[in-house]
């Protein structure tokens, strides 16, 4: 019998600053929403759909995530959906759904003159692959 397949891939916008925060044994932990938009026409009228998804990154990537991105930088992450559901004041169900990130790159171009973001152009999984270095080894944050 095949395995079932958990995989979503987005381009999007961070709607605010990420900011981390740590679990109780000190593990890294950010919470961020991005914008995904869709473009489409209908009657030739050019119509656009925005959907808000909320993306949790853990460790060592919710630290860099942290460090490197701010509100309006595009981002694409790779991950698995993960489902919460839980009963609400009145007792009615409720359900929603996040990304758990597992890779990422940066995809807005460094700000002139402002450190506070590095466009690697890589996944934090393929740290010993990195072109066109805008900054040398030793700061490699992972």
């Amino acid at each position: 019998m095949a395995g079932d397949i958990n995989k979503v891939i987005l381009i999007g916008r961070f709607v605010r600053d990420p900011e981390l925060r740590h679990t109780p044994n000190g593990t890294a932990v950010t919470d961020f929403t991005m914008a995904v938009n869709r473009t489409y026409t209908i009657s030739g009228e050019k119509k656009e759909e925005v959907s808000f998804i909320k993306c949790t990154a853990w460790s060592k990537a919710a630290e860099v995530i942290v460090q490197y991105c701010k509100k309006g930088q595009r981002i694409g992450v790779e991950g698995r959906l993960k489902q919460h559901s839980w009963d609400d004041q009145s007792g009615n169900k409720r359900s929603s759904i996040e990304v758990i990130v597992e890779n990422f790159q940066f995809l807005s171009p460094k700000m002139a003159n402002e450190s506070e973001f590095v466009d690697s152009g890589n996944d934090i999984s393929d740290s010993d692959n990195i072109h066109n270095k805008p900054f040398s080894d030793d700061e490699i944050p992972f």
